[in-house]
């Protein structure tokens, strides 16, 4: 889904790609990662601790200089100006600038998850597979895109039902420090699909 960050830039999340006018434009994974940090908390300041700590996680090594050779990449890339709509705050950090909030979504996990899999019971039974669900108990939301979320775990079913022998489908989760991650189980064979928490989940 492309979400439009300004007048002539929009951001896609799930395929981590940036268009201006229709254009793509190249990141690198931290210049991606720290841009879309940046969009999804708008309008506030993101204090430097912050923006490592979900853009680098505990592997970084600091260096003051470091955020600041991304965001100029990011401005050169972008066309941004030196404050807009990226704005440095001497001391406090930075604030990402937007006219209207990026859409948002917050789905329910547990009746996703099941009206999902009811949703292919008729295909997992002619493979033999018998669906059960193992939500992580006391994570009950997630921010994201409902029908992102139900192309990437379509496509990952895909992926693994052809080789699918009878037995169990169990869809799993579990939280980690940066990451939601869902695991599709078949009979032992896991496929993952990670989803960064960025401080978007509830």
């Amino acid at each position: 889904m492309n979400i439009s960050i300004t007048e002539h830039i929009s951001i896609n999340r799930e395929q981590r790609k940036v268009r201006v006018d229709k254009k793509e434009v190249q990141l690198t994974a931290l210049e991606f990662g720290l841009l879309d940090y940046l969009v999804s908390h708008p309008n506030r300041i993101c204090k430097r601790e912050e923006l490592i700590d979900h853009v680098w996680g505990n592997k970084f090594q600091y260096d003051p200089g470091t955020i600041d050779v991304h965001l100029n990449a990011i401005r050169r890339k972008l066309g941004f100006t030196k404050n807009q709509p990226i704005e440095t705050i001497r001391g406090a950090g930075l604030v990402f600038h937007i006219k209207k909030p990026v859409a948002r979504y917050t789905i329910d996990l547990q009746s996703f998850a099941t009206d999902w899999l009811q949703h292919y019971e008729v295909e997992l039974q002619s493979h033999g597979l018998v669906p059960g669900l193992q939500l992580t108990p006391f994570v009950n939301e997630i921010t994201i895109e409902p029908n992102a979320l139900k192309q990437m775990l379509d496509a990952t079913l895909a992926a693994l039902l052809p080789s699918a022998k009878p037995g169990h489908l169990l869809l799993k989760s579990k939280l980690t420090m940066q990451y939601f991650i869902f695991q599709m189980d078949i009979n032992g064979t896991i496929s993952e699909l990670r989803i960064p928490i960025f401080g978007d989940l509830r």
